[in-house]
């Protein structure tokens, strides 16, 4: 490979290392990486929660359902009307305990909403200051590069007056 490509290779290699800086970990790394990982937890929790509430209606809807049908067997009216009663109760003492279960989850999604800001919060920062790095690191080298490429175009100057001076001399009569 000759001098000129090597030289392009260094050119090419600032634009690539552009894409391949990494920054140092910091302590808003660590407070980022340990509070989008209690946001998942939550998230986790509060899909867990909504699941149980929606497994809850299903079989409580599925035994309302079961226990109607099954009035229609009784043969004694009195016990029959009893467990009418009894249904009745149930179910309403159902609806007060499902609200409040539904109540208690839809406090969830604005207190998860309101985390995932904060969480979203640091992880821009942490864009913010690996951009800030990336600049700094960016100059460092790219001034490396830059007096690495000079040198290397004084070093082809060079061997293009070197070669021309040859070159004459091959030409020169008598020689």
């Amino acid at each position: 490979m000759g001098l000129r490509e090597t030289k392009n290779e260094f050119e090419d290699a600032l634009e690539r290392f552009k894409t391949l800086v990494c920054v140092n970990e910091t302590a808003l790394d660590h407070k980022y990486n340990l509070l989008n990982r209690q946001y998942q937890f939550c998230c986790a929790k509060s899909e867990a929660v909504s699941n149980r509430i929606r497994a809850i209606e299903q079989v409580s809807e599925a035994l309302f359902k079961e226990w109607e049908s099954e009035l229609n067997e009784y043969t004694n009216r009195n016990l029959r009307s009893h467990s009418k009663q009894q249904l009745k109760l149930a179910r309403q003492n159902y609806a007060r305990l499902i609200k409040s279960m539904q109540k208690a989850e839809a406090k969830i999604q604005p207190v998860l909403a309101a985390f995932k800001d904060q969480v979203l919060y640091l992880k821009h920062n942490l864009n913010a200051q690996a951009i800030a790095a990336l600049r700094h690191e960016f100059i460092e080298i790219g001034i490396d590069i830059s007096q690495l490429i000079h040198a290397m175009e004084q070093t082809i100057t060079e061997a293009s007056q070197f070669v021309a001076v040859l070159t004459e001399q091959k030409a020169l009569p008598g020689r």
